[in-house]
């Protein structure tokens, strides 16, 4: 007894759900390289008054961001994490003039939904380096 065409599908779209992750080993991309992804970033000012974005395809540093090459290393280093990636060396003011940084996309096959406001663009510099310099 065959099962309906609509049936067999539903089926297989469950086999598929249940497949374990590609880097549920542990390791990042293809025998546990650095891996990567294509994320979409977005700056936006203070009550959404302006907003920019940008997207990021890394590993081959693909896409219109102006340090395409920097970030996708910086973000390869974190694992996928824009929280994660490492600080910038320098001083900012405390000027008050709030910005939020949001990544979406996927890295290593996993999604990432990230938002962080900070305090002013330099602090958002800072946190993320070369990550939201666009």
């Amino acid at each position: 007894m065959s099962l309906p065409r609509t049936a067999a599908a539903a089926a297989a779209g469950l086999l598929v759900l249940a497949a374990p992750p590609a880097a549920a080993d542990g390791r990042h991309g293809p025998a546990g390289g650095a891996g990567g992804g294509r994320l979409f970033l977005t700056v936006s000012g203070a009550q959404n008054t302006w907003i920019r974005g940008v997207q990021l395809s890394c590993p081959d540093a693909d896409g219109h961001h102006p340090y395409a090459a920097e970030a996708c290393t910086s973000l390869a280093k974190a694992k996928g994490d824009p929280g994660r990636v490492a600080r910038a060396e320098h001083q900012c003011t405390r000027q008050y003039d709030p910005v939020t940084a949001t990544a979406e996309g996927e890295w290593n096959d996993r999604p990432v939904v990230w938002h962080k406001t900070f305090p002013n663009a330099c602090a958002l510099d800072v946190a993320t380096g070369p990550l939201f310099r666009f």
